[in-house]
């Protein structure tokens, strides 16, 4: 048989079979969740009404609150917007792949969370912001690249009525953003349940990251109020709106049982942003800057709202949605930094001292210009003369030996159970303990590193040995092929 036959007999047995597997994997009741995962642009633990701040205007994520499982120390695995992303599909800290700050990508070597579940006969859409690479099909950063069987992406944030990368084209969408990213996403799940497909939707908001442009629908619930304010919480009204769209969608097509629903930042917020009282912002390691807010809702099995303050991350998202899709990482995967929540989510008790690690090397952002970039692909398109993605944006996605930090570099910190270690580094490279129990000092006021040095002493040393194996992996010491 031909090559070209072959590879098409191929694809029509794989078809066939996937199509089977879904069908009698439904009718036994064992069909796997469907995924949606949305994801905030900088939005605080406090910007929402849910935890009693009386100024955002969130009725749909409070309503999602007072019906699913609402993670009261649920940390972003970075303190800045692109490693978090990364650390989403990859179940490792953002570190261990060179994304240090804004603006660095995914390595291709990565196994990624679309390519996992897509093997499992998931379809898989990426929409919203992407921030882990370019939007140019040829890039092998890009979405289409790392797993998703479609996508209309943002090389960074993007504001109302933007240029997207539609499957790598260049085009101009009208609407508000929040809205354009779920509506995209919304007929992408129609289309899979038609095919009677599980689905994995990677919903990446823009909002509420500055330049703040609320529509006008939005900036209403704020009138009198500061224009700063009511464009910053004017954009987080329009995310809300999105996530109630959603919500009544899932429901008007059934879909609501057997989907879960997992809302989250990508980091703590900056002014006029709440981070609920919590010490610091975005961009540092103290709570205000990485503790964010998240929900998890899957009425089939979270039949009844629960709180927890069990210790979790997005470093989780990966291993626990693998784990309750039923599928498993190849054998040369690198390793995890992450654990699976199902536990949590089945109403079961949570490991007892769970330990984590953070880690802010102090690398240079790189700046990211989505309009720019995009109105550029869109010109080269128009005249049929593409760039490949490699000339654009050169050693993308390589790995970078001369960025390997030292463990000794920026601000680290080891959390176990209630405790959280803070290792400072200053200015001259001397490098000081900080110690607080999360539980009874919740905004990191009193210092117990005195009055506890063999805690001390033995959180650092875990902390030293988790960075070392961090470097490794940076390195690209761990990496099989995919």
């Amino acid at each position: 048989m031909r090559r070209g036959c072959l590879d098409a007999f191929r694809a029509l047995v794989t078809a066939v079979a996937l199509v089977f597997l879904a069908n009698t994997a439904e009718a036994q009741g064992t069909r796997p969740p469907n995924v949606v995962l949305c994801m905030a642009d900088d939005q605080g633990y406090g910007d929402v009404g849910y935890y009693g701040n009386p100024l955002p205007h969130t009725p749909n994520l409070d309503a999602m609150a007072a019906a699913c499982l609402r993670l009261d120390r649920s940390y972003a695995a970075a303190p800045v917007c692109s490693p978090t992303r990364g650390s989403v599909l990859t179940g490792r800290h953002p570190n261990r792949f060179g994304c240090f700050r804004w603006g660095y990508t995914l390595r291709p070597s990565e196994v990624t969370l679309p390519e996992l579940l897509r093997k499992a006969g998931y379809r898989t859409g990426h929409f919203g912001k992407w921030h882990l690479g370019s939007v140019r099909s040829s890039s092998p950063c890009s979405p289409g690249n790392n797993g998703f069987d479609t996508w209309l992406s943002s090389p960074n944030f993007y504001e109302n009525d933007p240029w997207m990368s539609d499957n790598g084209r260049a085009v101009s969408v009208k609407g508000e953003s929040s809205e354009v990213a779920m509506k995209a996403a919304l007929a992408f799940m129609r289309e899979a349940a038609e095919q009677k497909r599980p689905f994995l939707a990677v919903v990446w908001f823009g909002s509420p990251h500055n330049p703040h442009v609320a529509h006008p629908i939005d900036k209403a619930h704020y009138a009198g109020r500061p224009k700063q304010v009511q464009n910053y919480y004017g954009e987080v009204t329009g995310i809300d709106r999105a996530m109630g769209t959603l919500r009544s969608a899932l429901r008007a097509s059934e879909l609501a049982d057997d989907t879960i629903v997992w809302y989250t930042s990508d980091n703590g917020a900056r002014r006029p942003g709440s981070n609920g009282g919590l010490r610091g912002a975005k961009g540092q390691l103290w709570e205000g800057g990485i503790r964010v807010p998240t929900l998890i809702e899957w009425p089939a099995i979270i039949s009844r709202p629960r709180t927890s303050n069990a210790l979790a991350s997005t470093v989780d998202i990966l291993p626990t949605l693998i784990d309750l899709a039923g599928v498993t990482r190849p054998a040369n995967a690198p390793p995890l930094d992450g654990s699976s929540l199902r536990p949590l989510i089945e109403g079961r008790p949570p490991a007892k001292n769970r330990t984590m690690g953070f880690w802010d090397v102090p690398a240079r952002g790189l700046p990211v210009r989505s309009t720019k970039l995009l109105k550029a692909l869109a010109a080269e398109q128009k005249t049929g003369q593409e760039r490949p993605s490699r000339d654009v944006h050169p050693g993308e996605g390589g790995t970078r030996l001369d960025l390997v930090p030292s463990a000794t570099d920026g601000h680290a910190a080891w959390m176990e159970g209630p405790y959280k270690l803070h290792r400072i580094v200053g200015p001259k490279g001397k490098a000081r303990y900080e110690l607080y129990h999360l539980a009874r000092d919740r905004a990191e006021t009193k210092d117990l590193a005195v009055d506890e040095p063999r805690r001390v002493a033995r959180m650092g040393e875990a902390l030293s040995a988790w960075q070392q194996d961090v470097i490794r992996s940076c390195r690209g010491e761990d990496y099989g092929d995919k």
